[in-house]
């Protein structure tokens, strides 16, 4: 009977021996495949090519916002009078915008940093919480130097302020605060936290050019610079964290819904059609009235798209890259 025995052992697999099913131990080194799913080698998160191309993407709007909005005199004179008019609706909105933005810094700092613990200590993603926290302050800091020492505005006979204004740290600061918690967040939520934070940064943004701290351009440009420094950090959160970084997919959850992600391209095409009818009634056509606050309102919907665009841009890459349990 030794023989069989002996032989019947060597046949089974691992953790099956006397006839009982037990699972292999897991590791830092040993992740345990779904049944039938793909084996650990086929697991990996995406490679870092998508991210690299949104970086560079972003880099290149960035300079190309730069070229037109600071550097022609087209671009100035449309950005100039979006600030200008802006002096119309301020009233009521300007003063509940201002508090906003007095509250901004404080409130984007706060609910950052309570994200960022929260993911690092409870959920031991401690990897992720530094390069979120790194990633934003490098985009706080490009904004910086960028607005204080690189960028220059030459006089194009439009009358404003010399002095460069793009881009606009405050947008910065809440739009860097919104993507480090979407970088932590697990894939499921990331659609619902990337509608809200996309949200956050286009209300931030639009309340620095109702109390006339920014132009139009200078909001989109920090927009820019965040999804500049936040697309390779995602790569290295991604890959690093791909064991946490698994789900079920779209609408498995509520938070994975595709509403949140059809309600910024729904407020997107709204945006962009009230620029439309505002640009037509200003155009260089016989009978065109003279703008009040059309150029404003052009400028708050190019606020809107370009927020909207890279909110559902980093939900759309961040799901793609994401593997599925």
């Amino acid at each position: 009977m030794a023989a069989p025995t002996a032989r019947r052992l060597a046949l089974d697999p691992p953790g099956r021996r006397g006839g009982a099913a037990r699972p292999l131990p897991r590791g830092p080194g040993r992740p345990e495949p779904e049944a039938g799913g793909p084996g650990i080698s086929e697991m990996r998160t995406a490679g870092p090519g998508p991210f690299l191309l949104a970086s560079l993407t972003a880099t290149v709007g960035l300079l190309a916002t730069y070229l037109f909005f600071v550097r022609t005199t087209t671009g100035q004179y449309i950005d100039e009078s979006a600030l200008v008019e802006s002096v119309a609706l301020y009233g009521a909105a300007g003063k509940a915008t201002l508090r906003f933005l007095d509250m901004m810094p404080a409130l984007s700092v706060v609910a950052a940093a309570v994200a960022l613990g929260y993911a690092a200590i409870f959920r031991g993603r401690w990897f992720a919480a530094l390069v979120a926290v790194a990633a934003a302050a490098g985009a706080n800091i490009t904004t910086q130097v960028l607005k204080a020492d690189l960028l220059t505005r030459p006089f194009r006979g439009v009358e404003t302020l010399t002095e460069n204004s793009l881009p606009s740290g405050h947008t910065t600061l809440a739009a860097s605060a919104a993507a480090a918690v979407f970088l932590v967040a697990s894939p499921r939520w990331r659609p619902f936290l990337a509608f809200v934070g996309s949200t956050f940064a286009v209300a931030s943004g639009a309340s620095t050019l109702v109390n006339q701290w920014h132009r139009p351009a200078d909001v989109v440009a920090a927009f820019l610079v965040v999804a500049a420094f936040m697309a390779p950090a995602g790569w290295l959160v991604m890959r690093v964290g791909w064991r946490w970084n698994a789900w079920d997919g779209p609408g498995a959850h509520w938070a994975s819904s595709h509403a949140w992600l059809a309600l910024p391209v729904v407020g997107g095409m709204v945006a962009a059609a009230g620029a439309a009818v505002a640009l037509v009634r200003i155009a260089p056509l016989a009978g065109q009235e003279a703008s009040t606050t059309n150029y404003f309102w052009a400028g708050c919907a190019l606020i809107v798209i370009t927020g909207y665009l890279l909110g559902v841009g980093a939900a759309w890459l961040f799901a793609g890259a994401a593997r599925r349990r």
